[in-house]
């Protein structure tokens, strides 16, 4: 050790900073550096979300247009060809079933399952889902298996 790497111990020189409106001998005081009047030096003040000084902002420059419906069901899409590869690397062997999906990561238990007929399927299953798509219906038929909805 000697003068050139002398440094204060591990936590006693870290300051804040000053303290802001507790008084005029602490230099910070009055304004508490928030300048003078306006709604920003006052107490509670918050900006809007989104608000850009008084000019109108962009969220009501943009016309709106379209159509949200509030009843749509949204479906997690599973594939014919992910199916095959469950038969091939996880060993299922004739049933899927939504707890199969569930256990693969493939679905979430609350979400709506459609098998798509993307891909190829060679093995005979056994599949329940919500909905399967045409394509996937006749593949899984053609391949010996049966698509039941649930």
């Amino acid at each position: 050790m000697n003068l050139s790497n002398l440094q204060p111990a591990e936590g006693s020189v870290n300051r804040d900073g000053k303290r802001l409106g507790r008084g005029q001998g602490s230099g910070k005081g009055g304004t508490a550096a928030r300048g003078h009047k306006g709604a920003k030096s006052r107490s509670g003040y918050s900006k809007k979300i989104g608000f850009e000084g008084g000019q109108m902002p962009l969220q009501r420059r943009v016309p709106k247009f379209g159509f949200t419906n509030i009843n749509r069901k949204e479906y997690q899409g599973i594939n014919l060809e992910v199916l095959q590869a469950l038969v091939d690397d996880k060993g299922v062997k004739d049933v899927v079933t939504m707890e199969t999906l569930i256990e693969n990561r493939l679905a979430r238990k609350n979400e709506l399952v459609k098998i798509l007929g993307d891909g190829e399927l060679k093995a005979s299953l056994k599949i329940s889902a919500h909905k399967f798509s045409a394509t996937a219906k006749a593949a899984i038929e053609a391949a010996g298996g049966e698509a039941i909805s649930l």
